[in-house]
């Protein structure tokens, strides 16, 4: 690949971060409106910025020719879960899809960083339809439970202040932080059937009071 026209190059990444969205919004959508419990409670996304790609490309040693296949998350999907189960749950949905296809999936829950990180990562090829024609790129979706996701969230930010080089202190407290909020996750999942009955009811119990006459009907 010649010298990278960055603005050209992440357009079908940004359709397909648009795309996705939609999708798995539109997915949750379709369990509340059956009102079944939705294993997807938030969906976010982004397409990394050309300094991020750059710095990665250096870092990992990828050549501009081999960027479309060696880094997987320019496009990049964030899946957020109220229960671990939950977590599975969509990773299995994702299988079944037409639209996309799973290549690679990296369980960091059953086998978590050194750090404490805890996610679930499947990247997939997906069909991006151009003005001239149809391409595959690749896209990660990263499913963690609102617990993981706010250790993640954290642990990112004292990234960028330590460039990844923590202090041994602050290591550790991140380590323990993050075995909290995994058996903040463990003790959620063990009342999860009264947890989602106590939900049904709210929702049940705002519809009602939302629509009087529907029931009194």
């Amino acid at each position: 690949m010649a010298e990278i026209k960055w603005n050209e190059f992440l357009i079908p990444y940004s359709q397909a971060v648009d795309e996705l969205k939609i999708k798995f919004r539109n997915l949750r959508k379709e369990f509340l409106e059956k009102n079944e419990h939705s294993p997807i409670e938030f969906v976010t996304g982004r397409v990394k910025t050309v300094d991020s790609i750059k710095e990665k490309m250096r870092r990992r040693f990828i050549t501009t020719d081999l960027l479309e296949q060696d880094m997987q998350d320019i496009a990049g999907i964030r899946i957020q879960c109220q229960f671990v189960e939950d977590i599975y749950e969509v990773a299995k949905l994702l299988h079944i899809r037409e639209d996309m296809r799973v290549i690679e999936e990296r369980d960091y829950i059953a086998n978590s960083k050194p750090s404490g990180y805890r996610s679930y990562h499947v990247v997939i090829e997906y069909p991006i339809q151009t003005a001239h024609g149809q391409i595959n790129i690749l896209a990660e979706i990263q499913i963690r439970t609102l617990a993981m996701n706010f250790w993640s969230t954290i642990e990112h930010s004292l990234n960028y202040k330590y460039q990844g080089d923590f202090p041994e202190e602050i290591n550790e407290r991140l380590k323990r932080a993050a075995e909290a909020s995994f058996m903040l996750d463990e003790e959620m999942s063990k009342i999860r059937e009264e947890i989602q009955d106590a939900q049904k009811y709210f929702t049940d119990r705002k519809r009602d009071l939302n629509n009087p006459t529907e029931h009194n009907k």
